[in-house]
């Protein structure tokens, strides 16, 4: 069996509702940690530890992390509301597939962002972490816009906007944001990166191009 055709071979079809107990795991680690402090340290994601520890576990467990009730609580709900959908559309295996995979990527990315960009030199690196399932969920975002290009989603429950234009729009905000230095605490290089993973997702393993899908409709 050719590499190609192992990358191509859809999985069987399930649906086991691994979105809600995503969030479940992450709603646990993260009262774990409020009573363990010192696992938020070990498992969030940290150039320093990573290049003198060797804490590669850290580019996996970091996005099981966050920094605070809001945070988790805004991944969480945004992992709701579209990762149901994405999930009951290709499937439990190959959302897991996807998920995992982007956050991993997004680890990846943002750490050769700091690290090549000498930022890693910066004794205040060894105080700054890399926590959240942002990443992953701005892939599920993309896939989501993929797959259901026509539906509408409304911002503050008002606003309406095309999936595709959400994604678009989320996009700019965070390449701004990272260009500008912008709210500063927010990982920006790391949503971009779940929108790049996704990107190349579909076009490599699903055989979609999101623009030809988009220019379809």
């Amino acid at each position: 069996m050719s590499l190609k055709s192992i990358i191509h071979k859809p999985f069987r079809y399930t649906y086991s509702n691994c979105t809600l107990v995503l969030i479940c795991v992450n709603f646990a680690i993260f009262l774990l940690c409020r009573n363990l402090t010192q696992l938020q340290s070990l498992f969030s994601l940290n150039v320093i530890y990573i290049l003198k520890k060797h804490a590669y576990w850290q580019f996996f467990t970091y996005m099981f992390m966050h920094g605070s009730l809001e945070h988790v609580l805004l991944n969480m709900l945004a992992l709701f509301c579209f990762g149901t959908a994405v999930e009951r559309g290709m499937g439990s295996r190959e959302f897991m597939l996807l998920y995992l995979l982007s956050g991993v990527f997004c680890g990846l990315f943002s750490f050769a962002v700091y690290y090549f960009s000498g930022i890693s030199g910066n004794l205040l690196m060894f105080y700054i972490r890399l926590v959240g399932a942002s990443g992953a969920i701005y892939s599920i975002l993309l896939a989501y816009a993929v797959m259901f290009p026509r539906n509408v989603v409304f911002i503050m429950g008002v606003i309406p906007v095309p999936a595709p234009l959400l994604v678009l729009i989320y996009a700019l905000i965070a390449l701004a944001s990272q260009i500008f230095g912008l709210n500063g605490n927010v990982a920006h290089v790391t949503h971009l990166a779940g929108f790049i993973f996704a990107w190349f997702y579909f076009i490599v393993r699903m055989g979609m191009n999101p623009i030809k899908v988009w220019k379809n409709l």
